[in-house]
């Protein structure tokens, strides 16, 4: 039986005193939470506007759609992430083109991004993923969309928190989304949020997610574009205000979590996280390289400690992807990964005692070897 688990969510008394409080008001939906959760939250990622909306998919396609992609267009991401990064491409009419990943911190590569960029005048924009809560390389990731006039949609689903440079994700690119599924570093149970310091994006994005509706005026029932449904209930952003506030708290504990394993883990076959100059990793996971990575996740699993893959397939390598043209690129590194990669629990709620409990397994596993 698992006793450390790979995630804990910890929603804490007070966000059930503020959900009550939104029950006693009878705002449920869309409403006055909601748009405090949305300022407060893109104050502290450093952006201008903030647009709440059901969960981080949902965030991704509303962006792509806010950020005028069509049908016909392209957008370059990587294949080394979670399905919905590609799928929300695809969804808002786009094909998607898989670069590879630097083999170092599994991040998409800018230098296989220009050269996708460069044969192919379809591409309208880049969405790197700030993977395991490592920011992509933006700086670079930026030349390139500037030199291609191309936008950048930051998927910052995994990344509450980073930063370059003391810059934090959310604010980099043209747009950024974010995830709150329960598992992330902070959660409303289901939920996303785009961020962005453009207010045409903003306003787009806005009235996306409620049918179409014109934001800008005061004639509730206009219907200026084509639009779902995807708005925040303000019972999740109570949950979401409360979170954002541990936000802090839950990001150090993390970080002293993996510095932890860095120290624990340096003398044994086992590639730890690399954080470039710069970056600060929030460490939605704590990823590591090994060669015999099923045997050593069994025989942790065996020893009640949760272990995850993220991600044992690449998208690209997905059935659902079989008939996208781009379905047969050669990622080497992506698929390198996909083999080797094995998360170790590091949620907040792991202490002394449990980090002490992974590495003596670990190191009893390679002492057996």
């Amino acid at each position: 039986m698992t006793e450390i688990t790979i995630a804990d969510p910890d929603l804490g008394s007070a966000a059930y005193d503020r959900v009550h409080s939104v029950l006693e008001s009878g705002q449920l939906a869309d409403g006055p939470e909601v748009r405090r959760f949305e300022r407060e939250f893109a104050r502290y990622c450093g952006a201008d506007h903030g647009v709440a909306t059901t969960n981080g998919t949902t965030a991704l396609v509303t962006a792509l759609n806010a950020l005028g992609v069509e049908d016909g267009d392209a957008v370059v991401t990587t294949s080394f992430s979670f399905v919905a990064s590609a799928n929300a491409i695809r969804l808002a009419g786009a094909t998607p083109l898989f670069a590879d990943i630097d083999p170092e911190t599994y991040t998409i590569d800018p230098d296989d991004v220009a050269r996708i960029v460069r044969n192919r005048p379809d591409v309208v924009g880049i969405l790197p993923v700030h993977l395991y809560g490592l920011p992509a390389s933006m700086d670079r990731l930026l030349e390139v969309a500037d030199d291609h006039d191309l936008f950048v949609l930051e998927d910052a689903c995994q990344a509450h928190g980073a930063a370059i440079d003391g810059r934090p994700v959310g604010s980099l690119g043209d747009a950024a989304c974010f995830s709150f599924y329960p598992t992330k570093n902070m959660t409303t149970g289901e939920g996303g949020m785009i961020t962005t310091t453009r207010e045409d994006v903003a306003q787009a994005a806005a009235g996306y997610i409620n049918h179409g509706r014109d934001v800008t005026g005061d004639r509730g029932y206009d219907h200026i574009a084509l639009g779902q449904n995807h708005r925040m209930t303000s019972l999740a952003a109570a949950i979401g205000r409360t979170q954002l506030e541990r936000l802090p708290t839950f990001t150090a504990a993390r970080q002293n979590n993996a510095a932890a394993y860095d120290e624990g883990l340096a003398d044994l076959p086992v590639t730890t996280p690399t954080v470039p100059d710069g970056m600060e990793h929030v460490y939605h996971q704590y990823t590591v390289g090994v060669d015999d990575r099923d045997s050593l996740a069994t025989w942790l699993e065996n020893r009640g400690i949760g272990t995850g893959v993220y991600y044992p397939t690449p998208i690209h390598r997905q059935p659902a992807y079989e008939t996208v043209s781009t379905a047969a690129a050669t990622l080497p590194h992506a698929e390198r990964a996909a083999d080797h990669v094995l998360s170790l629990p590091v949620h907040p709620n792991i202490d002394a005692d449990d980090r002490e409990t992974v590495l003596e397994a670990i190191a009893a596993y390679y002492d057996g070897q």
